[in-house]
């Protein structure tokens, strides 16, 4: 397997072309070398991904709004009370708002394919609700607006007594608003402006749009009059991707002067903290550090300032905090934020007075415990985000490969086959002999009290062909493999229409074919490579490649004229690897974990005959083959492999003993990571001992 860290290097380009619609970079980005696909450009056709669409379509977003409504969520009361349809108090973290926005952004990314007109009622009931909760002045947080009402109708009824109405006008400033950073303000915000986009390209409406514009313009003389105070409430900084795609569908250059104005003025914070990431200003940071959500929603967002403005210092940044992430941060699934808690500075660094609590945090280089993994699933969705950005401005295959790793372990994990139920943490090893409680629940839920991740995921996942392609002038990128269908106007071709299928990510053999073109026209079809992949073998017509294959920053390039029909056949050789990590990593040392194409396993107790997963010893020559199977009714490929078992009494009472050297071989089967907890409360692990 390739190394993830390679030569790090910075590629600036001119404009490429205007594309309508799309993820991100929707007209071209200055510094970008490629453009995202149109929001219904891509569709899945079956397979993995098809399956996978069709249960989040199906169940996850309907059954979430059950859960918005429920007695127990109530995130939809909220907005209920707030917009005047009925008498109540706010209920739940101040972050719910947001929490439903991404929901929202999920269902949108849903009807923007399927154009199911029940989803289209849900969406037009939420946005009724928020679009009369939201303030003159385009503030908008419900905690805040029902305390404003509540306080209004309260005082009217008592001054109705004395035949006098005095009242505060809803639309006033209150003074609890902002009173708190971790009220999330800004947080909610940005999320109402990205599913605003999203809705509007989705459905052609501008209701909720015109509402995220209102939030912006809120934002925007919110940063003119009081900068520090807004600087000191970026927290889980969404607004600064939001602000960035506002400016790409509106051209608005006050939206890129905020955009700039957000990352400068996070050096005016007082009494900042490692933790937020603004202890000191961004461009002295080269290292990741604190909450990992909040440092790749920042990270992502100052990724998309550079795309917009090409400040040559922010991606000096940003490919050292990178290196140090891939390089000694990050989980063998892309998993971010190994600490449930730590301190900040540490190490060589030490100063009582500096001394800092962190939490859900990146720690020490090469700290990656594995029971007590939290890489909470936002964190790795902001690390997709992150390598996404990162992705378009240089047009480098490692990114790429992260984002196709995050997708199929740390974020798929985060929600259950079923698509129902939903994990906070994503551990390495989960183990009933542990004797402590740790802070998040072991197993699926339907509903977590921090409910910040599964709609995060949802959005995520329901928007996954959008990450399949990109464009550039005469270009098109490939960059995930499934079943799918992509249609574009293709500028200086025409339009498009170009399949694919296989059995990806269970094998890597996958044709393209070209479905709908006009005439014969030349353009560079480009192919990722994986890192997981030595060897491919690339046809065309019929006519083998392979002896002439170009390579050019990680992509397969067959440069060639087309005409309807043509088919490319590209064998990704898939075998499974026996994976070590780095000694300094000192959990895994002498331990290995297991890896087919981009998929990494797991062996979870349901699995192992009885088996501890501590007496499990992976021998480094190990073959493991694919056996189909199912799990919850979803199709996987598990693989079974002959290994070492350790024949040893129980540990309970025993801190240290003679080692046994009694073994036997047995065959046991693992499981794709994202497909543990599926089967009631298990065991699980990802690293086991190797054996020599």
């Amino acid at each position: 397997m390739k190394s993830y860290l390679i030569a790090l290097g910075m590629l600036v380009s001119v404009p490429v072309m205007a594309q309508q619609g799309g993820l991100t970079l929707t007209s071209g980005s200055p510094y970008s070398i490629m453009t995202s696909t149109p929001l219904d450009a891509v569709t899945w056709t079956g397979g993995f991904w098809g399956e996978r669409f069709g249960v989040l379509s199906q169940t996850s977003v309907k059954s979430m709004w059950q859960t918005w409504q429920s007695d127990e969520g109530k995130g939809f009361n909220n907005f209920l009370i707030a917009s005047g349809e009925k008498r109540g108090e706010h209920h739940g973290p101040p972050f719910h708002d947001g929490d439903m926005y991404k929901w929202l952004e999920a269902v949108a990314a849903i009807y923007a394919v399927n154009k199911d007109p029940q989803l289209d009622q849900i969406m037009d009931r939420f946005i009724g609700c928020v679009v009369k909760s939201q303030r003159a002045d385009g503030y908008i947080h419900t905690p805040v607006i029902i305390a404003e009402l509540n306080k209004r109708l309260n005082t009217a009824a008592s001054d109705s007594d004395d035949n006098t109405v005095v009242g505060t006008a809803v639309g006033t400033k209150d003074d609890s608003a902002f009173g708190n950073r971790l009220n999330f303000e800004t947080y909610n915000l940005g999320h109402l402006i990205m599913a605003g986009i999203i809705h509007k390209r989705a459905t052609g409406k501008t209701t909720l749009f015109n509402a995220g514009v209102k939030a912006a313009d809120f934002l925007y003389a919110f940063c003119k009059n009081s900068p520090e105070e807004l600087a000191g409430n970026a927290i889980c900084p969404s607004h600064y991707m939001a602000i960035a795609e506002l400016y790409r569908e509106t051209h608005d250059p006050r939206y890129l002067e905020l955009s700039k104005q957000f990352i400068d003025i996070r050096g005016m914070v007082k009494n900042g903290t490692d933790d937020n990431q603004d202890r000191i200003p961004f461009r002295e940071q080269y290292q990741a550090m604190g909450h990992a959500v909040r440092a790749n929603y920042l990270y992502a967002g100052v990724a998309d300032l550079y795309l917009e403005a090409g400040e040559v210092q922010l991606m000096k940044n940003l490919t050292s905090i990178w290196a140090d992430i891939v390089g000694r941060k990050m989980y063998i699934t892309g998993g971010c934020g190994a600490l449930y808690d730590g301190t900040s500075p540490d190490g060589t660094d030490y100063k009582p007075d500096n001394i800092q609590k962190v939490h859900q945090s990146y720690g020490r280089p090469y700290q990656l415990p594995q029971s007590t993994a939290h890489n909470e699933t936002c964190a790795n969705i902001g690390n997709l985000f992150f390598n996404w950005r990162m992705l378009q401005a240089t047009g480098e295959s490692k990114y790429g490969d992260l984002v196709e790793n995050c997708l199929y372990n740390s974020i798929l994990s985060g929600i259950s086959l079923d698509g129902e139920k939903y994990f906070y943490t994503n551990p390495m090893r989960m183990s009933n002999d542990l004797p402590y409680t740790l802070r998040w629940p072991k197993e699926r839920k339907k509903y977590i009290s921090c409910f910040c991740c599964p709609p995060n995921t949802l959005r995520t996942l329901c928007e996954a062909q959008d990450y399949a392609y990109t464009l550039g002038k005469n270009e098109i990128y490939v960059h995930l493999f499934g079943d799918n269908q992509l249609h574009v106007q293709l500028d200086g071709v025409g339009e498009l229409t170009l399949t694919q299928t296989g059995d990806y990510p269970w094998d890597g053999r996958m044709t393209f074919e070209i479905k709908q073109l006009k005439g014969k026209k030349p353009f560079k079809l480009k192919l990722r490579r994986p890192s997981w992949c030595e060897e491919v073998h690339v046809s065309r017509n019929g006519q083998d490649l392979s002896t002439s294959i170009t390579e050019e920053r990680g992509y397969v390039v067959i440069d060639a004229t087309w005409r309807k029909g043509d088919v490319v056949v590209y064998d990704m050789v898939m075998r499974t690897h026996i994976v070590e990590a780095n000694p300094l990593v000192e959990e895994a040392r002498g331990q290995v974990a297991v890896q087919r194409g981009p998929i990494v396993y797991c062996a979870e107790s349901q699995d192992l005959n009885g088996i501890a997963i501590d007496d499990i010893i992976i021998p480094v020559e190990a073959r493991f083959h694919p056996v189909e199977t199912r799990i919850d009714n979803s199709r996987i490929m598990a693989l079974e492999g002959e290994v070492m078992v350790r024949e040893s009494a129980t540990w309970s009472g025993t801190l240290y003993r003679d080692v046994t050297a009694r073994k036997q071989r047995k065959t046991i089967r693992l499981i794709p990571y994202y497909a543990w907890g599926n089967r009631g409360k298990s065991e699980m692990t990802v690293w086991m001992p190797a054996g020599y």
